[in-house]
């Protein structure tokens, strides 16, 4: 018998993860995923977006933070360090996809989407300080996050227990699924460009904006938070009226509860003069309301019908 070649195919034949393995693997990528938004949030709110003024060392003469630096250096480059742990735990998805038998191809390509995600992102973070905070780099490198999260609970979702069809997969409750998926994404992006022409620019020192209406972006991003909870509100009734399963209900009520805080968390922010705690929150509160989505919107797909793929992962949940 010829012996495996690859370090992945050595590993494999010698060990064959459980099931749980890969979902706690999963879980983590996706914590990880939200955790490395809010610390760099956290960056930019304390004015530490040039705490480490060059990249991919900290300074010209130092990879790390010096004692100089004081605590912007800290949390700059405490928040480079956390790249590593979100590029372990997705590099753990990964082993544990290739090794679990059979192999979850579906669950792996997903993980080595994320692992591009996170150089991509790093590549353009450390853009991000070489061109003075730029704020479309900065808009990106939000983006690119919530593309990072979008992969990490897809791939959650497919180690989790295949859901048995049911009746909220009809064509109105998809349409409106569909509908509620881009309006949050649409809102996630005029989220970003009310940031780039905000007041927290990253640093105390003279850092561009956005040359945007602060006052008009923020209402074309209020009134898109608007849809979107109009849209989800609809979409519950549908789920309701069709007798849709407890399952893909809790999941509706769930985004609705998430969206309500987010807005309260919102309104008070602008009331209050963009307080650097509750624009943090806020940023948590994205990511949230868009898991959320997502979660919707998969349990809506799901009850349509499990597909080729589907099938296929249920069979391999039930071998577990």
């Amino acid at each position: 018998m010829t012996p495996p070649r690859t370090p992945f195919a050595r590993l494999a034949a010698r060990w064959n993860p459980p099931l749980s393995t890969v979902r706690r693997a999963t879980t983590t990528a996706l914590v990880m995923s939200v955790v490395i938004v809010v610390t760099g949030g956290a960056v930019r709110l304390t004015g530490s977006g040039l705490g480490c003024p060059t990249w991919p060392t900290c300074t010209d003469t130092s990879l790390t933070t010096t004692a100089a630096m004081g605590w912007h250096g800290v949390i700059e480059f405490g928040n480079r360090l956390l790249t590593y742990v979100l590029a372990a735990s997705v590099g753990w998805v990964i082993l544990a996809a290739r090794c679990i038998q059979p192999v979850r191809r579906d669950v792996l390509r997903l993980a080595w989407g994320q692992f591009a995600l996170v150089v991509a992102n790093a590549l353009l973070g450390g853009i991000t300080v070489l061109t003075g905070l730029n704020p479309y780099t900065v808009a990106g490198h939000f983006l690119l996050s919530t593309a990072l999260i979008t992969l990490a609970y897809l791939a959650r979702n497919r180690t989790a227990p295949a859901p048995a069809p049911a009746g909220a997969g009809d064509r109105a409750s998809r349409v409106l699924a569909r509908a509620l998926l881009t309006a949050c994404a649409l809102l996630i992006t005029a989220g970003t460009v009310v940031t780039g022409a905000g007041p927290h620019a990253g640093d105390s020192g003279d850092i561009a904006r956005i040359p945007l209406d602060w006052t008009l972006v923020t209402r074309v991003h209020s009134a898109l938070a608007w849809t979107v909870l109009a849209l989800a509100l609809l979409l519950h009734t549908r789920l309701r009226r069709t007798e849709a399963p407890h399952a893909a209900l809790h999941r509706a009520r769930l985004l609705l509860a998430v969206l309500v805080v987010q807005g309260a968390v919102g309104y008070l922010q602008s009331v209050l003069g963009l307080p650097e705690l509750l624009v943090g929150l806020h940023m948590l509160g994205s990511c949230l309301m868009w898991i959320a989505t997502l979660h919707v919107t998969a349990g809506i797909k799901a009850a349509n019908g499990p597909s080729t793929q589907e099938k296929d992962r249920a069979a391999a949940c039930s071998t577990r």
